[in-house]
């Protein structure tokens, strides 16, 4: 029995990497790697050659039916709908995310791993069918040949590489095209945080591209925006306008920042209770898009990192 869990505790980061990946919620995901526990559990262990392999492809077949029934909740939902943020303090906290890849590599390598969980990427994900996104997360994030994802799908490798092919072509928005070091990140998102907080519009201005975005999930829970909005000066009109209204109200704003999916984003706090967590796309030195998370229900399940209030 204790060999029968530690080789399952071996592989859990992995399964719940691809399994939050996939769904896009920490609770989801716990369960399908509960689920796969309880297979394993009750499996013929002497029967299976790899365990590893075995694992990967029950979270995947798992995964994948839990998606196709969120997919149709999801249709469902008001507004944009974004995952749910896997939060860490920027930069006291040196060890990565529960969970997360292992830091070890290179920075490059370490980035392109942070990239691989970004709501930026899952965003693009949530566009693909279930088989697309199992396809493309085992093949370009785990490293997975075409045999494996093959049978870890139950379908040919022509049909994998097929589906990869179409995932790809999709995800290649996602991907900044010139990536800020995390430090550099970090110090432009302290600099819009001050600005921000001081109700500076011009700074705030400065630090969006001209063409940035903003995205936001309220889910029909408060209010948020329908449709992308775009331009650096109506961004920089919304942060102003928000600085505005908390001092109206004599309310404390505050904008931290924090780790969110292994990148620097921001945690807003007004009157001291979690107001949104924002995930931040950086792109030559300016912030490029902003996926704003201000549905209460969501925030409600967000872990703060230590010395954050919570909601």
């Amino acid at each position: 029995m204790d060999t029968s869990a530690d080789a399952f505790e071996t592989h859990r980061p992995r399964l719940f990497g691809l399994a939050y990946r996939m769904l896009g919620v920490r609770a989801d995901a716990e369960d399908v790697v509960q689920d796969a526990w309880l297979r394993w559990h009750g499996s013929d262990r002497a029967a299976i050659d790899n365990a590893e392999a075995w694992l990967v492809t029950i979270a995947t077949r798992l995964s994948i039916d839990r998606l196709r029934s969120l997919r149709a909740e999801r249709a469902h939902y008001t507004g944009f709908w974004l995952p749910e943020p896997l939060l860490d303090a920027w930069p006291d906290a040196e060890a990565p995310l529960a969970h997360l890849p292992d830091p070890a590599g290179s920075p490059e390598d370490a980035l392109e791993r942070a990239h691989d969980i970004s709501t930026a990427l899952l965003f693009v994900l949530e566009q693909l069918t279930p088989e697309e996104r199992a396809a493309f997360l085992l093949r370009e994030v785990f490293d997975a040949d075409y045999a494996e994802v093959a049978h870890a799908l139950d379908r040919s490798e022509a049909a994998c590489r097929q589906l990869v092919h179409r995932a790809r072509s999709h995800v290649q928005a996602a991907r900044p095209r010139f990536s800020a070091s995390p430090q550099a990140h970090a110090d432009l998102l302290r600099r819009f945080a001050e600005a921000a907080q001081a109700g500076d519009f011009a700074r705030i201005q400065a630090l969006f591209a001209p063409d940035a975005e903003l995205v936001s999930d309220g889910g029909g829970k408060v209010p948020s925006f329908g449709r992308v909005m775009a331009g650096a000066r109506r961004l920089a009109l919304l942060y102003f306008a928000m600085a505005r209204r908390a001092a109206r109200d004599g309310q404390a704003q505050q904008l931290h920042v924090v780790r969110v999916n292994g990148l620097p984003g921001l945690a807003r706090l007004v009157g001291g209770r979690l107001e949104s967590v924002q995930a931040v796309l950086v792109e030559g030195g300016l912030i490029r898009r902003i996926y704003t998370l201000r549905n209460p229900d969501k925030l409600a399940r967000v872990r703060l990192p230590g010395g954050l209030p919570g909601c």
